[in-house]
């Protein structure tokens, strides 16, 4: 199995590769121990399930052997509990609460969606939890794990449908 691995000191490795990256702001938990909006990474070993792009921002898709997905400005994600469609991808409007996926800040240029709490989702127990693009200065995320583009796509190109992502508590 080709694994990922992303440890707390800000780093994912995979191959030869080894890159910075942020963390959640609400540090890194344990996967029963995370819950929505408390900005935490969680632990734990997730497949990756497709990758979403701005189109109007790439010159082309990643290349990658994932499904990929072009965004529109319609395109949201759910965060909202109590609604049926939480830690799914959603169309804009929507009633529950939502993050919008086209944004202008570039941070989600390029999504990898691993499968955390989706198979089924729980409600509460975390939502919208992504690999995408680091900003400049790798402040921390929501609970997301980010890369600078560049190193975001390199890695794309190289992982499979097989390929897992795993967060590791420090050793």
């Amino acid at each position: 199995m080709n694994v990922i691995t992303v440890t707390t000191d800000g780093r994912l490795r995979f191959g030869g590769l080894d890159f910075r990256c942020a963390l959640g702001r609400g540090g890194c938990v344990a996967e029963a121990d995370k819950r929505e909006g408390d900005g935490a990474t969680p632990f734990g070993l997730y497949p990756l399930r497709q990758v979403l792009y701005r189109p109007d921002r790439l010159p082309a898709a990643p290349q990658t052997r994932l499904s990929c997905a072009a965004l529109t400005p319609a395109d949201g994600w759910c965060d909202d509990p109590a609604d049926a469609a939480y830690n799914r991808q959603v169309v804009l409007p929507h009633a529950g609460r939502h993050e919008r996926l086209w944004r202008d800040d570039g941070i989600y240029d390029v999504i990898v969606v691993p499968g955390h709490n989706d198979d089924p989702p729980i409600p509460g127990l975390g939502s919208a939890i992504f690999l995408h693009v680091a900003r400049a200065d790798y402040s921390p995320t929501e609970g997301c794990i980010a890369l600078a583009l560049p190193d975001l796509l390199s890695l794309l190109a190289l992982v499979t449908p097989r390929t897992m992502l795993q967060v590791l508590p420090a050793a």
